[in-house]
C-alpha cells in the first residue's frame, strides 16, 4: 500500500491487491498519506489457504480491474 501510493505520487502506475477484511486499514492509510482517493483492487479473502488453481482463478476474476487501475 505504502509503496503503491509512493510510486503513484512520482508518476508511476501502480496496482494494490487487497483482501476485503483490510478494507477500513487500507482507507485509513491512504488519507494518511495524501492520497484519499486511491484506487484499490479488492478480493475475497482468506487467500493464504486457497489452493495454485483457487489462486489462479481469482487472478483472472480481479485482471480487468487490475488493468483498468494502470491504464486508466
Amino acid at each position: 500500500m505504502h509503496d503503491g501510493i509512493e510510486l503513484e505520487k512520482k508518476g508511476v502506475p501502480t496496482a494494490v491487491i487487497c483482501t476485503e477484511p483490510f478494507r477500513p486499514t487500507v482507507e485509513m492509510v491512504s488519507k494518511v498519506r495524501g492520497m484519499p482517493d486511491y484506487p484499490v483492487a479488492y478480493i475475497p479473502h482468506p487467500v493464504g489457504s486457497l489452493t495454485d488453481e483457487q489462486l489462479r482463478g481469482r487472478a483472472k476474476e480481479i485482471a480487468p480491474t487490475i488493468r483498468t487501475l494502470l491504464t486508466g
